[in-house]
């Protein structure tokens, strides 16, 4: 979205020049304007109109479009590189709450797994998702053979529930060689938090990527206020420490085909979660990471 520095009603706007990466300038008005993201609310706007209200395009632009061609195809060539591909998760607060009514001490770290991507792009953000995109049931089987994929740029499909193992595998060795370990935990954390939102478990398709915004934000601005909402929809999970990874796969399975099952619903009657459908998933998350934590 291109956003005027000093908004002025009526401003008409018919072709840019780049000063910077982040900087447009309407050459006929010398009126600086940031390319501002959308927000999730201005994604879903009614109409155009009510995102950029304050920006009237000029009447005449069509006559002169080949003339200045070049230069919209710069804005458009500009505007596709900024990291909008990065794969979405719940919101930070969302994390948050999982994390705090599981118990996990240290909920503060729980959205520094989302952070993370920032530098280490897809590096991590193949972290965070698992397309499946042969539509098939996970089964515990599929969620060891992920483990080796922890960290790999190159698996385009993702590696969710080997991530969550992977990082769990860190974490116990780290803190067994007397190390500082917490932050592998926290990557965990964070991952069990992803495996209940649906869109993270079905193919990253036309539909998900159109309502994936909305979906991780659904309950995000009110959750830290509503912890009941998850508590209420937490249930026993048993992990024994004899057999850790073997339970812990059999869950993690279990609770992604739960999530898949309901990405696939949304698809099929093309709508979003409920809060009530959201805070359900959370639920599930929240349960597991409560398991694990009591696993010594």
């Amino acid at each position: 979205m291109l956003q005027p520095r000093n908004k002025k009603k009526g401003i008409e706007v018919s072709h840019w020049k780049v000063s910077d990466a982040n900087d447009f300038q309407s050459i006929e008005t010398g009126e600086d304007y940031d390319i501002v993201p959308p927000t999730p609310d201005a994604c879903y706007a009614d109409s155009i109109h009510d995102q950029d209200a304050d920006i009237k395009p000029s009447t005449n632009l069509l006559p002169r479009i080949s003339k200045y061609l070049p230069k919209i195809i710069l804005i458009v060539l500009t505007i596709s590189l900024f990291p909008f591909s990065i794969s979405y998760a719940w919101y930070d607060r969302t994390h948050i709450a999982v994390a705090k009514v599981a118990g996990y001490e240290e909920w503060y770290n729980a959205a520094g797994a989302d952070i993370t991507k920032v530098k280490a792009g897809a590096k991590e953000e193949k972290n965070h998702y698992f397309n499946n995109n042969k539509n098939e049931t996970v089964t515990d089987k599929m969620v060891l053979e992920q483990i080796s994929l922890y960290d790999n740029p190159s698996d385009e499909e993702g590696h969710l529930y080997g991530a969550i193992i992977a990082a769990l595998r860190n974490y116990r060795s780290v803190k067994k060689a007397g190390k500082f370990a917490e932050y592998h935990r926290a990557f965990a954390v964070h991952y069990i938090g992803d495996l209940s939102q649906p869109l993270h478990n079905v193919p990253h398709d036309s539909f998900n990527k159109t309502h994936h915004p909305y979906n991780d934000g659904i309950v995000d601005a009110d959750i830290l206020n509503n912890l009941s909402e998850i508590e209420k929809r937490m249930y026993e999970i048993k992990i024994r420490q004899d057999s850790f990874e073997e339970d812990l796969s059999k869950e993690i399975a279990r609770i992604a085909n739960i999530s898949r099952q309901l990405g696939i619903k949304m698809k099929a009657e093309n709508r979003d979660m409920t809060k009530e459908e959201a805070y359900a998933q959370l639920g599930h998350s929240a349960s597991l990471l409560k398991a694990v934590l009591n696993v010594p």
